[in-house]
């Protein structure tokens, strides 16, 4: 999936800034993709370029004017042929799981903190996505909601993310619970 594929899908949910769509995309699409600020505003660049969004200025008093994005009809359609596709596979990059695999002769007690720090962040998501969550549902129960609602994806999207935390939230206990059983602060085999 490409960057633009993502921004096109932030854009469903209609007009936005380049600050907008990065603030959306911290909140709800950073569950199943990341851009950077700068990643954002340079796609954003290539698409209008592309005909698959306009922009239109809005002037503001007191402050810089501000340029908004919508999606237009090649970007719509663009979109729409890229639902057709399937998918190609996942594959996981993680840095921290790299870090893992090789502690046996590394640093115990950094990996452990690093698995903490996992642990930590995905509470805090997980926090998050339960905000955005309630917030969607309104006073909805959640079957009704997925009954009515004009747009389910954001909300199944959302779910995933927070299936995605809780689990990074309890592989990292089971980590750190094994590390603390073994009471290693040094890989075995190394010598200080």
């Amino acid at each position: 999936m490409t960057l633009r594929n993502a921004i096109m899908a932030a854009l469903l949910e209609g007009e936005a800034s380049g600050y907008d769509l990065a603030k959306s995309f911290d909140a709800s699409v950073a569950n199943f993709w990341m851009a950077t600020p700068q990643q954002l505003y340079r796609e954003l660049e290539k698409m209008e370029a592309d005909g698959l969004i306009q922009a239109r200025v809005l002037t503001q008093e007191r402050r810089p004017n501000k340029r908004l994005f919508s999606l237009t009809r090649d970007g719509l359609d663009a979109l729409a042929s890229f639902t057709a596709e399937p998918p190609r596979p996942g594959a996981v990059r993680d840095e921290l799981l790299v870090k893992v695999q090789a502690m046996d002769v590394g640093d115990v007690e950094a990996v452990r903190q690093a698995i903490d720090e996992r642990r930590r962040r995905a509470e805090a998501k997980t926090a998050k996505f339960e905000r955005l969550r309630v917030r969607l549902l309104g006073d909805l129960p959640e079957e009704e909601y997925l009954t009515r609602a004009e747009r389910i994806g954001p909300y199944l999207t959302l779910l995933r993310g927070l299936s995605f935390e809780r689990e990074n939230i309890a592989w990292a206990e089971r980590a750190l619970a094994v590390l603390e059983r073994r009471g290693t602060k040094e890989a075995p085999g190394r010598s200080t």
